[in-house]
């Protein structure tokens, strides 16, 4: 699995119109499945996204995660972070994993997830999003697991 993890201080996502998820402070996070992963990939990487130390502390060092901080965590389903495209002019998406078994792996990230921390909304598997978000920083990890 792979996550883009943005600080932002505010996020949402809107579908067909209708805005599904809002947060306040906290991360934004991307994830894409990959036709390999497992569970365990995902419970993982659930762990890596709420202690990841990105965060600035009273020193301003990036010393606390979003579960120090009480931040909210945005999750938003992308099969394109899976994207090669390392030739040509057009993206490969031969690694990215296939609906059924990509929104299992998707829900057990949630699921880990949200046994961590409190605060976690998400878009909707599937669907054409819009996502608005304010940059914090900025700070954009990219975690592979």
């Amino acid at each position: 699995m792979k996550a883009l993890l943005q600080r932002v201080n505010n996020a949402a996502v809107e579908v067909d119109g209708k805005i599904i998820a809002t947060i306040g402070p906290g991360l934004l996070v991307y994830i894409g499945v990959a036709v390999d992963d497992t569970p365990a990939r995902a419970e993982k990487l659930a762990e890596k996204v709420a202690f990841l130390r990105i965060f600035t502390d009273s020193e301003d060092k990036l010393n606390l995660s979003v579960k120090d901080t009480g931040g909210d965590i945005l999750v938003v389903p992308n099969f394109t972070l899976q994207a090669d495209a390392r030739k040509g002019r057009r993206p490969s998406f031969i690694a990215a994993g296939r609906g059924d078994d990509a929104e299992k792996l998707h829900v057990a990230f949630l699921e880990r997830l949200r046994q961590l921390h409190d605060s976690v909304q998400t878009g909707q598997f599937g669907s054409h999003m819009h996502v608005t978000s304010s940059a914090d920083g900025p700070i954009n990890v990219i975690v592979d697991i």
